[in-house]
């Protein structure tokens, strides 16, 4: 089982599970996990190969289906019934691929630093990482990515908090999560019309310039989708504007509770 670890407010409160992307743990939350333990019962989870989570075998074939069921097995130990979902970039597909394959587990999805679609850009990206990945060692891909996608001396304690817990992870642990970015592009358009009925909300720091354009233009076509812009923010915007990060969500989450 993966690790995990709770904040019980009371029996009744709302569940909030938080879902960390590539590289990260559960540790990146370390900016939330004050303000919304006042209203909820918080689960933190470190998906498998990060953080303290042993570094399961990977079988031929895993997907981010067999990820989501690993959040799942979670929550039916602990009797988690119904949930709501805070997922951080590549955490984000995790949390909708949850929502898809569980959906009435699901009461809404926020989505910060949301992939939900790759421009060319990325996918040459991608395509060049895959090929190299087992050429040179991660860390340095990694930080490459990490500069890419936060390039901003403001970005710098986001990719601080990504670069060190991404140095715990193993080269086998890292070659078989980036295998999985060959999925994505189908993959995601599928997650926008399976999920489209569960309440779901983006939000995106306006230099997260990468992924910002398909996030706004799913939007436009479902008005259960909805999409919040933070000024002066990257794409790691739970530590770059925890604040508005923080109040965005828990506006919405309580809406849907």
């Amino acid at each position: 089982m993966l690790y995990y670890k709770t904040y019980i407010k009371d029996e009744i409160a709302p569940w909030v599970t938080f879902i960390h992307g590539a590289g990260g743990s559960s540790t990146i939350w370390y900016k939330q996990i004050r303000y919304f333990k006042r209203d909820f019962n918080i689960l933190l989870v470190d998906l498998r190969g990060h953080g303290k989570s042993k570094e399961d075998k990977w079988k031929k074939g895993d997907t981010f289906g067999h990820l989501a069921e690993e959040v799942i097995e979670v929550c039916d130990h602990l009797g988690i019934e119904k949930m709501h979902l805070i997922g951080m970039s590549l955490g984000t597909i995790v949390s909708q691929t949850v929502a898809d394959r569980y959906p009435t587990r699901v009461q809404s999805l926020v989505l910060g630093g949301a992939i939900i679609a790759l421009d060319i850009r990325t996918k040459l990206l991608l395509w060049l990482g895959r090929t190299i990945k087992r050429v040179i060692p991660f860390m340095l891909l990694y930080k490459l990515f990490a500069y890419i996608i936060m390039p901003r001396k403001a970005h710098e304690e986001s990719r601080l908090a990504f670069v060190n817990e991404a140095k715990k992870m193993s080269q086998k642990q890292f070659v078989k999560w980036f295998s999985l970015t060959k999925l994505i592009n189908p993959y995601l358009s599928h997650l926008q019309v399976s999920t489209e009925k569960i309440p779901t909300i983006f939000i995106m720091g306006s230099e997260d310039y990468l992924f910002i354009p398909p996030v706004k233009k799913v939007a436009e076509e479902n008005s259960n989708f909805k999409v919040e812009i933070i000024e002066d923010c990257g794409h790691v915007c739970n530590i770059d504007q925890p604040d508005s990060f923080n109040e965005i969500s828990r506006q919405f989450i309580m809406q849907h509770a």
